[in-house]
């Protein structure tokens, strides 16, 4: 899915060279703020890294989560619902292009490790991918207005995937 597909169409890139560098790094701090509020299940500021109208494709076949209340509900029901679910995740070597003055896509390559206790048993997903994103910048600051994330490997304990049906 690309901006056009969203209804957000981009056009060149205007910004001086220091200005598309500062864009970057902004877009860099956006996506750790948001592995770091995610993993410390701060969800109350969730919401506050995304667009409004945030799409995300992350759930795999069941379709698509629209809006920041949906996909913060969509997240804290995977990993702090019925279930806690303590989660680790990294991004590694961005690829971040301005496509416009206000938006960029970006693909990041991802680890993730998550568990959490079934009885007495420790169970636990070790995962390896990408995300990739796009971003807008409204009012002045760079948001997350898409994300997909796509894996290449997953190892998991043999029950780990019960938790999804708990409760």
């Amino acid at each position: 899915m690309d901006s056009t597909t969203l209804g957000h169409a981009s056009g060149p890139v205007m910004l001086p060279a220091a200005e598309q560098a500062a864009a970057i790094d902004e877009i860099q701090r956006l996506f750790a703020s948001r592995l770091r509020i995610m993993d410390t299940k701060q969800w109350d500021l969730y919401g506050s890294v995304h667009t409004p109208d945030v799409v995300s494709d992350t759930f795999g076949a069941g379709g698509s989560v629209v809006g920041r209340a949906d996909l913060t509900e969509a997240i804290r029901n995977v990993l702090d619902g019925s279930v806690f679910v303590t989660s680790v995740h990294h991004g590694h070597t961005p690829e971040i292009t301005l496509t416009s003055d206000t938006t960029a896509t970006g693909i990041w390559a991802m680890e993730d490790e998550l568990w959490w206790t079934n009885g007495d048993i420790e169970e636990h997903l070790h995962g390896y991918g990408h995300y990739h994103e796009e971003y807008r910048r409204i009012e002045g600051r760079w948001l997350i207005g898409y994300r997909r994330l796509t894996r290449l490997r997953v190892t998991h304990s043999p029950h780990y995937f019960d938790y999804l049906s708990a409760g």
